[in-house]
């Protein structure tokens, strides 16, 4: 085994919380590489976001509302639309997907790229105890703030992963890297769509 691995990063912004009626705008990813044995994070390789205009009626009707967490104009996200290739190559190049809440982020890229059920999820927000450790909530900004890392979330996807990636750089009060307490739950199960569920005989 290589003790050398590259991880991605990644967040999304949505028009809301469901994945069927409700889509992304925008996606951040980050691929880093790190060491397998002990959870240090040694370099970035490259980082990227990306904006889309939500195409269904349904994601449109309620990009007002969301708006008010995420905070992008509808300006900046009309016309433009997610560059798939370039995308692509991140997952294809990925030993493990971390997000916080990934479960979320998941459900919503797989609608979008099936291939993302392939990887190996790892989820930054249920893997670690963060509430035995004394911290009030796993929430990002909780965290972040806990750890003298920022005190204001912008609700942007790269500023949120470039924030969670310092966060996982940080020592746990066992004494390990936070990425290293990560690794050790085993990757999420693959996604079950719920449509897909009807289907079966």
């Amino acid at each position: 085994m290589r003790s050398e691995k590259l991880g991605l990063v990644l967040d999304v912004e949505t028009t809301g919380l469901g994945p069927t009626k409700d889509e992304v705008i925008e996606l951040a990813l980050k691929l880093f590489s790190y060491r397998a044995d002990t959870g240090e994070v040694i370099d970035i390789i490259e980082e990227d976001s990306f904006l889309r205009e939500p195409l269904s009626r349904s994601a449109r009707n309620n990009y007002d509302t969301a708006y008010r967490v995420h905070g992008i104009p509808y300006e900046l996200v009309q016309g433009k639309s997610f560059y798939d290739v370039k995308i692509k190559t991140y997952f294809h190049r990925a030993d493990s997907v971390f997000a916080h809440n990934a479960s979320f982020d998941r459900s919503f890229l797989y609608h979008m790229y099936p291939e993302v059920n392939d990887l190996k999820w790892y989820c930054t927000m249920r893997n670690i105890p963060w509430k035995n450790y004394g911290f009030p909530n796993g929430k990002l900004l909780t965290l972040l703030q806990a750890h003298n890392i920022t005190n204001y979330q912008t609700h942007r996807a790269l500023d949120d992963i470039t924030y969670l990636l310092e966060l996982l750089k940080k020592t746990s009060p066992n004494g390990n890297f936070y990425l290293q307490e990560v690794l050790e739950k085993s990757p999420m199960r693959k996604y079950q769509p719920t449509v897909s569920r009807t289907n079966l005989g």
